[in-house]
């Protein structure tokens, strides 16, 4: 029999408990869950779920940090006894505290994907919400939510009450962190769980500069992403539509970081025919290009959300995540004639950090066959309708004024 592979689950530090309870040794926060700590003694701690009535844990304790395995969002009602008799009843109450929502670093999609949920948080509660996140993008969200605290990654507000890790949790198993599988509800999806909101998508709030940095009409597209499975894999995808947008009398900027990006056997330079907008510049500057843009042509990646949050039309080009992964747009570009969707398999778990995993037919001629097979013919048409609807859109408005 095969030997079993024993899984590796996150663990973060969250520092020592220092909130007082005003009884003598006995301390407690919700910086990882709910932690107390008491001290040597016959003492008893229990940890309910307010609403589901449910009790998570009740167990004697002496000189122990007792902690709740869970560490997401739950309305927690702690009660501690000694030697029999009950000597605290704290329920968590977010009003007016201070609470740290750490986002993970290295991330900028994702981030994009889950930040509007910490404003909403803050609103539902209203406490004080400080977020980790890289000076970029605290920058790139301050102008739209000045209600909401930047600090660096590293770093937490003092006499912090409570803290919330943001993510996906890899195995996909794990409900430490979070609630459910985040392939079957999706990536952005899966923080309102977590945080324990309405389960609905929020659309990040960008702030495009009011001034055209171009004057001609233009699209924006971006060609590269973190893996082989999210690009365009049909070999003569890019040429047909960006000449199709040029014969429209549009100019196309590729405003991908990177001018030729990949790994291993994997590599993609710009595609032929448009102009290179590339290189290692503020995120602000390509909100601005974004912002007035006709629309935006690109892969289930960061330019996308970013464009989204811009408040442009995006047509997506996708393959190995099913709708509901990424942002709802009506021009989504997505054929099931052939394997798809294995980010949202829940019989193996996609391996991120594998640039070139197809995971069903690696080495094959198969492989990447969801995007290989999306046609040009197919992207050209969903813009030709996402032009059509915004003329007919502009209309109505214009008759309504």
């Amino acid at each position: 029999m095969a030997e079993e592979i024993k899984k590796k689950y996150v663990c973060f530090d969250p520092g020592e408990v220092t909130r007082e309870t005003g009884i003598p040794g006995v301390k407690l926060d919700f910086n990882y869950g709910a932690r107390v700590l008491v001290p040597e003694g016959s003492y008893r701690v229990r940890f309910t779920d307010l609403d589901t009535s449910s009790i998570l844990y009740d167990a004697e304790a002496s000189g122990a940090l007792v902690t709740s395995t869970k560490k997401y969002y739950i309305r927690f009602r702690v009660e501690i006894w000694k030697d029999g008799a009950l000597l605290l009843t704290h329920d968590l109450d977010l009003k007016g505290k201070t609470v740290h929502i750490r986002f993970p670093v290295g991330t900028l999609g994702d981030i994009l994907a889950w930040f509007p949920y910490a404003e909403e948080f803050r609103k539902k509660h209203g406490c004080k919400v400080y977020c980790s996140m890289s000076g970029k993008l605290a920058e790139l969200f301050r102008p739209a939510y000045p209600k909401i605290h930047f600090i660096p990654p590293g770093e937490a507000p003092k006499d912090c009450y409570a803290t919330y890790y943001m993510g996906i949790f890899f195995p996909a198993d794990d409900r430490f962190h979070q609630t459910t599988d985040f392939r079957v509800i999706g990536l952005a999806l899966n923080i309102p769980y977590i945080l324990g909101l309405e389960v609905v998508e929020r659309r990040p709030r960008l702030t495009p500069a009011k001034k055209r940095l171009i004057a001609e009409p233009y699209v924006c597209i971006a060609a590269q992403s973190t893996s082989q499975a999210k690009y365009w894999n049909n070999p003569r995808g890019w040429i047909e539509p960006i000449d199709f947008l040029k014969a429209l009398g549009y100019r196309v900027l590729c405003i991908d970081k990177e001018k030729c990006h990949g790994s291993g056997r994997h590599w993609h330079t710009i595609p032929y025919g448009c102009e290179d907008f590339t290189g290692d510049r503020p995120l602000q500057e390509r909100v601005d290009f974004l912002g007035h843009a006709d629309f935006f042509v690109g892969l289930g990646s960061v330019l996308s959300w970013l464009a989204w949050g811009a408040g442009v039309p995006v047509v997506m080009i996708v393959g190995f995540t099913m709708p509901g992964t990424e942002f709802a747009t009506p021009y989504r570009v997505q054929q099931f004639h052939t394997c798809h969707s294995c980010a949202n398999d829940q019989r193996h778990e996609h391996h991120y950090d594998d640039f070139g995993a197809c995971p069903h037919h690696r080495g094959t001629d198969r492989e990447f066959e969801c995007t290989r097979c999306i046609t040009a013919d197919f992207v050209k048409d969903t813009i030709r309708r996402l032009r059509e609807q915004e003329k007919t859109g502009r209309s109505q408005k214009q008759t309504a004024h």
